[in-house]
């Protein structure tokens, strides 16, 4: 059994193995809700799934007719979803600690990927579901740019903002806190000056958890359905801006792999972005 757990470690539960399958999604409604650039999940016949503490802490959002959305109620991380009806669990790989024995077998929904996202990797892409799955789409709608300004919202839409400018700079981090806030391979954080930054609406709806042994780490999410947010840190005078939350593109690039020493084993980087085991080296 391979366990995993949310970033505050209060919703834990157990998958045994061997797992069947593994898949990267990029559909806007899994970017929203993980606040990453793509999802990777691992699906498993329920029975193969456990709760091992926390359950009760679950909270889940409808996210369509047909599907919903669980996360930690605490820290927002995204938890499994267990399909009673077709036996099966949907884990998000990211909180999955150790060797799963398995990589991601596909990339689906490309057709509604981040545009500034490039695939790298030789994966089979498929525009919606791999063949053989018959499920609603995951798409949400279009949002207007807004010239000068990167545009950005929660899953649900209640939650808005909206930076004013380009971004200081953007990194993917491949280290443990962020793949579990994230629940995801690994985050891509968009780093903006704190004073550029506004909520539109909703920022009453925004829980701020941060990490008890943390020096600086904290996350933000939407309390109602768990879209990740950016998280503005004063002391630094700085917002973190999950790149999953923006409708718009940023104008920039991811700038490097950070914090490779702690890159999931499932995840190989087929890119050729700089990659340090930690940070960059001061200039």
């Amino acid at each position: 059994m391979v366990q995993g757990s949310c970033l505050c470690g209060i919703v834990r539960y157990g998958v045994d193995v061997p797992i069947g399958m593994m898949s990267h999604c990029h559909c806007s409604m899994c970017r929203k809700h993980h606040g990453a650039l793509f999802a990777t999940f691992v699906a498993t016949p329920a029975k193969q799934f456990r709760w091992l503490a926390g359950e009760g802490e679950v909270k889940t959002y409808p996210s369509s007719s047909n599907g919903r959305r669980s996360f930690c109620g605490k820290c927002g991380s995204a938890a499994p979803i267990v399909i009673p009806e077709i036996d099966m669990a949907s884990i998000p790989a990211g909180n999955l600690e150790g060797d799963l024995g398995i990589k991601p077998q596909c990339h689906m929904f490309v057709g509604s990927k981040a545009v500034w996202h490039a695939i790298t990797d030789d994966l089979p892409q498929y525009e919606k579901y791999p063949p053989g799955f018959d499920a609603p789409d995951n798409v949400q709608p279009t949002v207007v740019p807004k010239d000068g300004f990167t545009l950005g919202s929660c899953l649900c839409g209640d939650v808005a903002f909206e930076v004013e400018g380009a971004p200081m700079r953007v990194m993917n981090c491949h280290c443990s806190r962020c793949r579990h806030a994230r629940s995801a391979a690994h985050a891509t954080n968009v780093f903006y000056k704190a004073e550029r930054f506004r909520w539109t609406r909703g920022q009453e709806n925004v829980t701020d958890y941060k990490l008890p042994d943390a020096r600086h780490f904290a996350t933000a999410f939407c309390r109602r359905c768990g879209g990740e947010l950016p998280r503005i840190s004063p002391e630094r005078g700085v917002v973190v801006v999950p790149a999953g939350s923006l409708d718009t593109d940023p104008g920039m690039q991811p700038m490097a792999h950070i914090f490779v020493a702690n890159r999931a084993s499932w995840f190989d980087i087929t890119d050729s972005l700089p990659q340090y085991a930690e940070l960059p080296p001061s200039k």
